[in-house]
């Protein structure tokens, strides 16, 4: 089990590690197809030997589909760039992963309209009576 010291440097690895991702994905690799993507988060296993690196992409689902198959063809680069840049006793595995929490909240944010025009139109409905 982890002690809290523990769990404090796996975040703040985990952090360093999404920083490091970010610059990579965004400035080194000149691949047009992941000109939309953002790194969110990176959460790194107990064992530091995988992580999972959330990225979300600005586009539809075809596009989507073609950055994370860039994605998943560049990951062992960027591992061997993340190796050489941060001085880490072992390089995770990279798994990138979609985040789809801004989508999630946009779906929120629709069924609280939804249910706020409803509130609405029932509130005209007793005025009207």
């Amino acid at each position: 089990m982890p002690t809290v010291i523990g769990m404090h440097r796996k975040e703040r690895v985990a952090e360093v590690l999404r920083e490091e991702i970010a610059q990579i994905v965004g400035y080194e690799l000149e691949d047009p197809r992941l000109t939309m993507v953002t790194v969110t988060e990176v959460r790194l296993a107990d064992n530091h030997r995988a992580a999972r690196v959330y990225v979300t992409v600005a586009g539809n689902e075809e596009e989507h589909k073609v950055a994370f198959a860039a994605l998943r063809r560049a990951a062992p680069y960027v591992r061997k760039q993340l190796g050489l840049a941060l001085n880490l006793p072992r390089t995770p595995e990279l798994h990138f992963v979609r985040d789809r929490v801004e989508e999630e909240g946009e779906r929120v944010d629709q069924l609280l309209e939804q249910i706020e025009n409803e509130w609405k139109s029932e509130e005209r409905v007793k005025d009207d009576n």
